[in-house]
């Protein structure tokens, strides 16, 4: 008894802080104002702003998992820290970075990747936040999990709810050109 005791109370070890952990949703209530530069980026770059179609969540295995880890990692590795208007002359521009970038180009970077790698578009949603009074960009992608996030300021993959930021819209799964106000979060 005393061994069947021990087992249980081992195995709520493990299972307990998993059920305390579980990820969130972004919870969205109605069409939001894209950023302003979203639209000529969408011109320039119409396959990295498409979300419909596919699958609208991702099965976190975990090699999935580590191929989050590797993708955010890897972008932040390679690009460097710079404003758009020392980096291309103007206050909001966005691109697809190939040495230095922004926090919007980061993503736009990661999302690419993923793409690459076979990950459904309607998964991966660029998404904008407040951080100390200043506007950023972070790349959430939905799982089976919750929403996480892909960020140039850290290399964790973490929950959105888990983050610094006040998120206030994200693309739409249905359509990327359209954007969604975040009203809160909703446990999975």
């Amino acid at each position: 008894m005393k061994f069947f005791m021990a087992q249980t109370a081992s195995l709520l070890l493990f299972v307990v802080p998993q059920v305390a952990d579980a990820g969130t949703t972004m919870r969205t209530g109605g069409k939001a104002f894209a950023p302003p530069a979203f639209a000529s980026f969408c011109t320039s770059e119409p396959r990295l702003c498409r979300t419909g179609g596919g699958s609208k969540l991702v099965v976190l295995q975990p090699e999935k998992a580590s191929e989050l880890q590797q993708v955010n990692r890897a972008v932040n590795a390679r690009i460097r820290e710079r404003s758009d208007l020392a980096n291309v002359g103007r206050d909001d521009d966005w691109r697809v970075p190939t040495a230095y970038g922004d926090c919007e180009d980061f993503a736009i970077l990661k999302k690419r990747e993923l793409l690459k790698r076979g990950w459904p578009a309607s998964a991966l949603l660029l998404t904008v936040a407040r951080y100390r009074g200043q506007g950023h960009t972070v790349l959430t992608v939905r799982t089976s999990e919750g929403d996480l996030v892909l960020d140039n300021m850290t290399n964790s993959v973490r929950d959105w709810s888990r983050t610094p930021y006040d998120y206030f819209a994200r693309q739409s799964q249905s359509n990327g050109r359209y954007w969604e106000r975040i009203d809160g979060a909703r446990r999975i």
